[in-house]
């Protein structure tokens, strides 16, 4: 039995999972779903073995060298994204925060989309991506968001990828809301454990469990309610398609076949077989978008200074 991080309320066992992908470890993992909170959580939570469950060779540590087909149109994606979202936000000139932004290639992204943004900081634990961020001309700040204090406002805050890797995304996003200027706008991706692929292979360590690096999972309803509870209201939201899900869950059911090799050497990113499978997932999943619930979310959220403070669960850190 484990109790949910959020409430506290003892949650129902939802799957187990291993880890698929870099095979730091043989243990298993299960994985509870909160009814009341509507999320899925792993325990246990290796909160204080991440230099373990992230490999040196872990893909956001990598430095991007030539780019994939895959890789341009998220980046295209991405850019479009962070064009429009920073057209609506006021002001001559733009603070933009990436958490977890690693060397800043996303910072980047925000920077050349409008030229307003003068000034772009990147929140990570890892020390190595320093020098590469501050070469790219991004401020840099290597620890956690909880004890980045005294940086003033930011207009733009991007989380992409990086709530579901905390133990307590609900104070990291009340956190992010009192540092987002009143006409500020907050980014974040995220997986949706609502989708065909979480169903398919959800007792075939579904490629969105990321296990055991993905800790809290969220539904859309889940988000939302999240969200509200930091002091954020959603601005806009869509699902986007969850390709390297599908990719990761079908060349495990490869690989435990005999088909494919992966091993903590060899991964999947540098299998020539998934090029061809992520083309052709992100093709059905576009294809699907307008009437299926994707494993992926997207969420625009700003302040909501409306809702008082006694409504909300959680306000501080």
């Amino acid at each position: 039995m484990a109790n949910c991080p959020f409430c506290g309320e003892s949650a129902n066992f939802h799957a187990a999972a291993t880890d698929i992908e870099y095979f730091t470890t043989p243990e298993r993992f299960e994985f509870w779903h909160c009814k009341a909170c509507d999320i899925l959580f792993i325990s246990p939570m290796l909160a204080d073995r991440l230099d373990v469950i992230y490999p040196s060779n872990y893909y956001a540590f990598q430095e991007v060298g030539r780019k994939s087909f895959p890789l341009r149109v998220k980046e295209w994606i991405d850019r479009r994204t962070l064009r429009r979202v920073l057209r609506g936000i006021q002001g001559s000139t733009l603070r933009v925060l990436d958490v977890g932004g690693g060397t800043g290639w996303l910072a980047g992204i925000a920077r050349a989309a409008d030229l307003r943004v003068t000034e772009t900081w990147i929140v990570d634990l890892d020390d190595k991506a320093k020098s590469s961020a501050e070469a790219h001309g991004h401020c840099f700040f290597h620890g956690r968001i909880e004890d980045f204090d005294d940086h003033g406002k930011f207009d733009l805050i991007l989380m992409l990828n990086l709530v579901e890797h905390l133990p307590r995304p609900d104070l990291i996003l009340a956190r992010a809301a009192q540092m987002l200027s009143p006409n500020g706008r907050i980014v974040i991706k995220t997986p949706n454990f609502r989708s065909l692929d979480a169903l398919v292979f959800r007792h075939r360590s579904w490629g969105g469990y990321h296990c055991p690096r993905h800790f809290v999972l969220f539904s859309r309803e889940s988000l939302t309610r999240t969200l509200r509870d930091a002091g954020l209201a959603v601005d806009g939201f869509s699902y986007t398609q969850g390709a390297p899900f599908w990719c990761v869950s079908i060349m495990n059911q490869m690989r435990l076949a005999g088909w494919i090799s992966i091993s903590a050497a060899r991964s999947y990113a540098d299998h020539p077989l998934l090029p061809f499978l992520q083309i052709a997932a992100a093709g059905f999943d576009f294809a699907r978008r307008p009437f299926s619930r994707l494993s992926q979310m997207v969420v625009i959220a700003r302040r909501d200074d409306s809702a008082a403070d006694g409504d909300r669960r959680h306000t501080t850190v």
